[in-house]
């Protein structure tokens, strides 16, 4: 058994999602062993994030400047805003390279029976952010879950008198699927053949 400062590193790295004990317990043997290559880099790395990663004040997105470099990009299509729940699904898209427009993340999804209402969610920036002239068009990227559908009818319904066109994934993403978990194909190939909402 090892001691207790190793225990506690094993707790706190299981908390990872897709790490449990084991997987936890081995990662922590792997950084002991290679303590100069690896531990004390990665622990570098969490401080420098942990001091510069910030939550860009446009977007929702994370980066060590705010706004983050997506918003900043020039190159962007301003006239288009992707609207998805979480940072790791504007990540995913931004993998797949099949869009090149701006991003706004709502920080979750409307769940009434997990108290998650309108005011929890960064909705009242995306509604201001819909009226700017040179937007034409909102795509809405939720998951296609129960609440990822509930959420982007409300949306739907909140942007409605906005003169943009609101639009959705096309149905290549698999019902209960999570934007975050799909490959990139899957991704490029709903965003081109997204639908009217």
């Amino acid at each position: 058994m090892a001691g207790p400062d190793i225990e506690a590193l094993i707790r706190q790295l299981s908390k990872l999602p897709g790490l449990g004990p084991r997987s936890a317990r081995r990662a922590v043997l792997v950084l002991i062993k290679k303590k100069e290559s690896l531990m004390l880099p990665l622990i570098q790395l969490l401080q420098q994030a942990a001091d510069s990663v910030k939550i860009c004040g446009t977007c929702g997105n994370f980066d060590s400047q705010n706004p983050c470099s997506l918003c900043l990009d020039p190159k962007r299509d301003r006239s288009t805003i992707c609207v998805v729940e979480d940072v790791a699904d504007l990540w995913a898209l931004e993998r797949s390279a099949a869009f090149r427009g701006i991003y706004h993340v709502t920080g979750g999804l409307l769940s009434p029976l997990d108290g998650v209402g309108p005011d929890d969610l960064n909705i009242a920036e995306l509604a201001h952010r819909s009226e700017a002239k040179e937007v034409t068009e909102i795509i809405l990227a939720l998951s296609a879950t129960v609440d990822g559908q509930s959420t982007a009818h409300y949306l739907a319904e909140r942007l409605d008198g906005i003169d943009v066109t609101i639009s959705g994934l096309a149905h290549g993403v698999p019902l209960g699927g999570e934007l975050d978990y799909l490959d990139e194909g899957t991704l490029s190939a709903a965003l081109k053949a997204r639908r009217p909402v």
